[in-house]
């Protein structure tokens, strides 16, 4: 395993963090999760007050002698507005995880312009964070996000925070200014869910295997991410300790990106040319906003992703959280559509949206999904 300094916190992260969501099914899962992940080397576990009971089985696991002097620990809290219920939930928090001191609390979800407001406020939930820091419980305040892009930039540029959580992917590359204004910043960057919300590349369709071959799709999106030095570490989120070892073949490979990779990466981007030619969606988002609260580019990637290389398994996975998962996942689907027009003047590419939109609603749409754990 390799190491990356995480921003100005000066700690040095592994490239890979083990994030705690999925291996609840029992505590024995758990611990044996948590001793691969570290047999592996990462240094950098990181849970949520939502995540379950991830915080309790955690605080049991780091009774164990000499385990909490080799990890950094992060949890996260959801913003709130008033000072008084986050005073409550960080206590809560440390209360459950059996600890004093806690290195890294992020703000878990800074995903609208309300909650953006609620940590402007002076004598908001901030506050009350910022008190633990200077009393000795907190090492570094960081936060996570869901948000749009404007947003995100706008939460950096309170310079409150060391680090971000963030969703940034080969298959997903419109934060890319939030990632340069983090590292202008000297903020940690963590990467969320790579491998699954990165495009379900743990069970990829045979086209993109096809596309990606000599590589795995797993393998070039965790490539593509620790490739850029701006980049900290990777959410891996295994449910059981043998889904750690997708990460092996990786976690030594941090230099840029070879001949062979970049050819792929090439290859990849002529498909999806080819593929969708005149349908191509190229995400500039100048369609929005739209009147029914449509997330137009976001519909139309996972329609790009489907067509061009198969990805239908994780479209409808994510177009049915669609109107199911709050602001996680803001939108309405498609169908909502009323052919008003309002955003074809907009589309450099002269696309015709509402006869895109209505095709992405029949080819992804199916039982609602929710998200793992709700706050």
């Amino acid at each position: 395993m390799r190491y990356r300094r995480f921003g100005r916190t000066d700690w040095q992260f592994s490239l890979f963090s083990l994030g705690t969501m999925r291996c609840l099914s029992s505590e024995s899962v758990f611990a044996a999760t948590l001793d691969r992940a570290l047999e592996l080397g990462i240094n950098h576990l990181e849970t949520a007050r939502g995540y379950g009971n991830s915080e309790v089985f955690l605080g049991r696991y780091l009774q164990r002698q000499g385990v909490r002097e080799r990890v950094y620990l992060t949890t996260k809290l959801v913003p709130t507005p008033d000072r008084q219920t986050m005073e409550k939930a960080i206590a809560e928090s440390l209360e459950r995880l059996q600890l004093n001191y806690l290195d890294c609390l992020a703000i878990h979800g800074i995903n609208t312009r309300e909650h953006l407001n609620w940590i402007k406020d002076p004598q908001g939930c901030m506050k009350a964070v910022f008190m633990a820091q200077e009393a000795g419980k907190i090492g570094h305040i960081g936060f996570s996000t869901h948000a749009p892009l404007e947003i995100i930039l706008e939460t950096i540029n309170t310079d409150f925070f060391a680090f971000v959580n963030i969703h940034y992917y080969f298959f997903w590359q419109r934060q890319q200014p939030a990632i340069a204004l983090a590292r202008a910043k000297d903020m940690g960057v963590f990467i969320i869910s790579p491998a699954d919300k990165g495009g379900s590349l743990h069970r990829p369709p045979k086209k993109l295997e096809e596309l990606c071959a000599p590589f795995s799709p797993l393998e070039l999106n965790y490539r593509f991410l620790l490739s850029d030095p701006r980049i900290t570490t990777l959410s891996v989120g295994a449910a059981i300790p043998e889904e750690l070892e997708a990460i092996i073949n990786v976690s030594e490979r941090d230099q840029p990106l070879d001949a062979a990779e970049i050819a792929v990466f090439k290859r990849l981007e002529t498909h999806l040319t080819d593929k969708l030619a005149t349908d191509l969606c190229s995400q500039c988002y100048q369609c929005l906003p739209c009147p029914e609260n449509i997330n137009i580019p976001e519909v139309l990637r996972l329609r790009n992703l489907a067509v061009a290389y198969e990805m239908t398994d994780f479209g409808q996975y994510r177009y049915r959280m669609l109107e199911n998962a709050g602001h996680w996942f803001p939108g309405r689907k498609a169908n909502n559509c009323t052919e008003c027009g309002d955003c074809l003047p907009r589309c450099p590419e002269k696309l015709p949206i509402p006869s895109l939109l209505f095709d992405t609603h029949e080819l992804l749409n199916g039982p609602a999904q929710r998200r793992l754990w709700s706050s």
